[in-house]
């Protein structure tokens, strides 16, 4: 580790104290590595921050940039060109049957704010429940119904947000459902959003009859159900959409009222999101005024990576490459709790995305921090609760994803 400080660089670095900061300087990749100017080549077993899915320097995604980049690189909301109607008509392929509309936007955060507005016009009610245990964006509305520790740093937020313990272990709550109750007592509840698997904040895996009872008290109160995919989504758990892991009462795929999408979209290569509307709310518009836009809704660009990164990741069978691993992932992620039985709480794991709580101090986990990036390891930290989630590209090979594993464990090591 080098005691360089990036706080005189004319930007600000994100969700940190700027004084002390240290960015990493990023000069290029190949696969699941990465380069930088100062400390070498990376293991990147985080995808970025999720969204790189397709690991760096993807030569088909660069030339599919570049070449619309030719064609048309920049448009008006209001344009029509191929590669938009493209990637909305991929999305709507892959959905649950019945969803016709898509709502481009920019990422994650307001992919979430935008479905929030149009549950609000669609049903008239300002509340939305989420879970405490959630990360929704960061924007003030997708932060406001958020869970983790930066939502009480923007508060006030919007007013309605209603949250749960549902999924909470220290609640007694893992895996357990209190929405149907919840939404018994509230009034005003025009919308339920939950992430299908909680990502960043523990990896936290509903009970299989989780959704249904959620999808079935939805519609016994009038609210709406969104699916944020923003992290779950395009292949990380091993399914296109996380819902899919989860069936309604009948037995059958499990459809919710809207799905948003984000990150990995366009496996990190374009600046994009998406809503993807079901027709019983899209067809709300057809009367009445759909009070959303944005300047770059639907960039070229962006669309253009989106079309290729789908493509790629069915081509290439990424889907199916995420789930086969999630067995070796997680015998060496148990091997490791065996292996510090006293600092490993939990291990969670679904597709290629997994998490370990740790039992830690503030001194030690910083420690480990340090060492983990010594040994060229870019890994997912959430200090609030002392776990390490790891989500590498979904072409990692095995042997990359178990030597990523062998070398946390000399981190753990040297430190515990």
């Amino acid at each position: 580790m080098t005691t360089r400080h990036d706080c005189e660089l004319p930007y600000f670095f994100t969700w940190s104290k700027q004084r002390g900061v240290r960015g990493l300087r990023m000069t290029g990749g190949e696969g699941v590595y990465f380069d930088t100017e100062d400390q070498g080549r990376f293991l990147d077993m985080d995808s970025l921050t999720y969204q790189a899915a397709l690991g760096h320097g993807h030569r088909r995604m660069v030339d599919a940039i570049c070449a619309q980049a030719q064609r048309l690189c920049v448009s008006t909301p209001s344009a029509v060109y191929p590669e938009k109607r493209a990637l909305a008509e991929l999305l709507l392929a892959h959905a649950p049957e019945g969803f016709t509309k898509v709502f481009f936007t920019l990422g994650g955060s307001d992919a979430n704010e935008n479905a929030l507005k149009i549950a609000r016009m669609v049903t008239g009610r300002y509340k939305v429940v989420s879970r405490y245990r959630s990360y929704h964006g960061a924007t003030l509305g997708a932060v406001s119904v958020g869970g983790d520790w930066r939502r009480p740093l923007a508060e006030p937020g919007i007013p309605g947000a209603v949250h749960v313990l549902d999924l909470d272990a220290a609640s007694g709550r893992e895996g357990k459902t209190d929405i149907p109750r919840v939404l018994e007592l509230e009034g005003n509840v025009g919308a339920v959003m939950l992430e299908p698997v909680v990502g960043h904040n523990g990896v936290l895996i509903p009970d299989a009859d989780y959704y249904a009872r959620v999808r079935q008290a939805c519609d016994a109160h009038g609210a709406l159900m969104i699916a944020d995919e923003v992290l779950v989504g395009f292949g990380r758990t091993g399914r296109f959409f996380g819902l899919e892991h989860w069936k309604d009462a009948a037995g059958e795929r499990l459809v919710p009222d809207m799905i948003t999408c984000g990150k990995a979209i366009t496996a990190g290569y374009g600046t994009l999101g998406a809503v993807l509307v079901h027709e019983r709310v899209a067809n709300y518009f057809d009367d009445h005024v759909l009070l959303n836009g944005l300047t770059h809704y639907a960039h070229p660009l962006g669309c253009a990576a989106g079309v290729a990164a789908i493509e790629v990741s069915l081509e290439d069978g990424l889907f199916t490459r995420a789930a086969e691993l999630e067995a070796p992932l997680r015998t060496a992620l148990l091997a490791l709790q065996s292996r510090f039985p006293e600092r490993v709480e939990f291990v969670r794991v679904i597709g290629l995305l997994a998490a370990l709580e740790l039992k830690t101090d503030e001194a030690e986990w910083g420690l480990l921090m340090g060492a983990i990036e010594g040994r060229h390891l870019l890994i997912h930290s959430v200090k609030a609760t002392r776990t390490v989630v790891l989500s590498p590209p979904l072409c990692i090979s095995e042997a990359d994803l178990l030597g990523g594993i062998e070398q946390l464990g000399n981190a753990f090591a040297e430190i515990f």
